[in-house]
């Protein structure tokens, strides 16, 4: 049985276990980079700071006791648009229903804020998770220049929330 559970910056351990695993497993989904989580950026407060960010929700997914994946919703630039990121489901989970559980979560969320249109970017070559965020309604929106890492580019997908 998969379940999910919103994380507090008291959870910055298990967060940091599965997004240094995300970063290392899946480094063309993201535009972080491993190498900047890690040595001077793997300090207790920058985790805590990630998970206290003002307004945002991190989900985790669990599977028998043990955190399988994991996802953010952000609120975006303008009124009424949030933004999923951070979505990662470890190999052994995936193809089990973990990355629904994390994108309902966070449409969940988004609908407790009032928020009118998700937003996410995802890179054009991860075929997984492009299909999964169609699969949930998600059509394309255009292209994104990420100003952190502006060689990553990513599509930009959204979706109308009711």
């Amino acid at each position: 049985m998969i379940d999910t559970r919103s994380v507090s910056p008291d959870d910055w351990r298990i967060w940091r276990e599965l997004r240094l695993e995300a970063l290392a497993d899946a480094p063309y989904a993201f535009a972080s980079r491993l190498e900047d989580w890690q040595g001077d950026g793997d300090r207790e407060e920058r985790w805590r700071a990630r998970l206290s960010i003002p307004g945002s929700c991190n989900v985790l997914a669990e599977s028998d006791g043990r955190s399988v994946g994991m996802v953010s919703g952000f609120p975006g630039s303008e009124e009424g648009v949030v933004e999923l990121g951070t979505l990662w489901v470890e190999r052994m989970a995936r193809g089990r229903g973990v990355g629904d559980r994390l994108v309902r979560a966070i449409e969940r969320w988004a609908g407790q804020v009032r928020a009118r249109t998700l937003l996410l970017t995802v890179s054009p070559t991860n075929e997984h998770a492009i299909a999964l965020y169609r699969r949930h309604g998600f059509d394309d929106a255009g292209r994104s220049e990420d100003p952190r890492a502006p060689e990553w580019g990513a599509n930009m997908m959204a979706k109308t929330l009711r």
